[in-house]
């Protein structure tokens, strides 16, 4: 580890976390130099839904760059692209009666946040756009101009203005209404808020806590967007992909979103990739306007299409929704000898955490289970959730030895000093 130490910035971060030189990758598991296999549970903070090197997309994409494949085209076409637009809008927009267009962006979750809150603007002439507490969207400047996390605010080292924050849901406590206060803020002309250009929200919120909304309080904020005429952008970058169970996170609530920022797992092999979705009505930009040299991977093309072989039919989201419900047993279980820690259980699908009352005691957990041979992180405005993201693909076994793996590290952390890592 002493070349990265010794060459990386001070800013490298997972390095620090999970301290092995890795070699290889399949399926849910992690080898390091060592020779020591890790069962993830962190795949790629969502990148790898369906875990490392699945072997379908590796054959494509084997081929394909064997075939002297176009690798990069911005937005040129290619047979790649072609092929997955195709496969996507059959395999994903027409089942459910999504129109909207297909806007690629530069190649990361940020850069479709970006795009999002940009045509918003354009579209509707206004400036000021609503997020949420503990909402995290990217760290680009845009997109942390709607992120609540304070640390990563603080390096931007500039104002970070045109955004007005609301309380997520359940983020004041049970007994309070966030979205009567929001639609409040709305109605009287005292409130000091401007009429926003849009909502941008996650239905899950990934790196703020694994806070899950209600699908009620999701159809009012909608019913809320709809009455004043801001757009709706729903931010699938952690998510979707199937992470909550469904492809899009926000399909158990029935949502219509204006705008849908999709990435990580959008490629399932791990490829930087992204992808705004757009009414076609809001699909206003000018040819050029918004663009990025590498808007045109299509190494992702070819993996992202293959990945949709695992949409053709419901068999993954019953999986999903089968493997959720060890997950949340097993998060009991854990939760019931954790009491010291004021364990709560968060999210759904397979976006879980449980919430404890230290982020202390959390990245202890997460090293100890590290040095057990489990790979999972920690989010939250403190880092005090523990967060499974366990690939939606991982066996039955890796699960339980999973599970299993992570009730020792509560366990030992409970029963003893808590060790964090270096």
């Amino acid at each position: 580890m002493e070349t990265f130490e010794r060459h990386e910035s001070n800013v490298r971060s997972y390095v620090r976390a999970f301290p092995e030189m890795f070699v290889s990758a399949k399926g849910s598991r992690l080898v390091g130099r060592s020779g020591r296999s890790y069962i993830d549970f962190f795949a790629g903070a969502g990148a790898l839904n369906y875990g490392h090197n699945d072997e379908g997309m590796k054959r494509r994409l084997l081929d394909y760059v064997a075939g002297d494949g176009i690798a990069h085209s911005l937005d040129m076409a290619t047979e790649a692209k072609a092929a997955f637009i195709e496969r996507f809008h059959r395999v994903v927009l027409a089942p459910r009666g999504m129109a909207h267009k297909m806007l690629f962006p530069g190649p990361t979750g940020t850069n479709t946040v970006e795009s999002a809150l940009k045509l918003a603007r354009k579209v509707t002439g206004r400036k000021k756009v609503v997020s949420f507490t503990n909402a995290f969207h990217g760290m680009t400047l845009g997109s942390l101009a709607v992120t609540g996390n304070a640390f990563k605010r603080d390096g931007a080292g500039l104002p970070l203005n045109d955004t007005f924050f609301m309380p997520y849901d359940g983020y004041m406590g049970e007994d309070f209404d966030t979205l009567a206060y929001f639609a409040q803020t709305l109605e009287d002309g005292g409130s000091g808020l401007d009429l926003p250009a849009a909502c941008i929200v996650e239905t899950v919120q990934g790196e703020g806590g694994i806070n899950a909304a209600s699908m009620a309080w999701l159809r009012r904020l909608q019913d809320i967007c709809r009455r004043w005429e801001m757009l709706l952008i729903v931010d699938d970058v952690q998510a979707g992909c199937g992470r909550t169970g469904t492809f899009f996170s926000f399909e158990p609530a029935g949502l219509d979103p204006d705008i849908v920022c999709l990435s990580k797992s959008l490629s399932g092999y791990g490829l930087p990739m992204s992808l705004t979705l757009v009414k076609p009505e809001y699909d206003r930009f000018a040819p050029g306007e918004h663009n990025g040299t590498f808007r045109g991977n299509n190494h992702a093309f070819v993996t992202g299409t293959e990945a949709l072989r695992f949409w053709e039919d419901d068999g993954l989201e019953k999986e999903v929704a089968r493997k959720a419900e060890t997950v949340r047993a097993g998060f009991a279980r854990i939760a019931g000898m954790a009491g010291g820690l004021a364990p709560e259980l968060r999210g759904r699908g397979l976006m879980q955490g449980i919430a404890l009352n230290s982020g202390e005691a959390a990245r202890a957990i997460c090293t100890e289970a590290f040095r057990r041979g489990l790979v999972l992180e920690t989010s939250g405005p403190d880092g005090e959730v523990v967060k499974c993201l366990c690939p939606l693909t991982i066996s039955d076994e890796e699960l339980r030895q999973g599970l299993a793996i992570l009730e020792e590290a509560f366990a030992t952390v409970a029963a003893g000093p808590v060790r964090t890592a270096a």
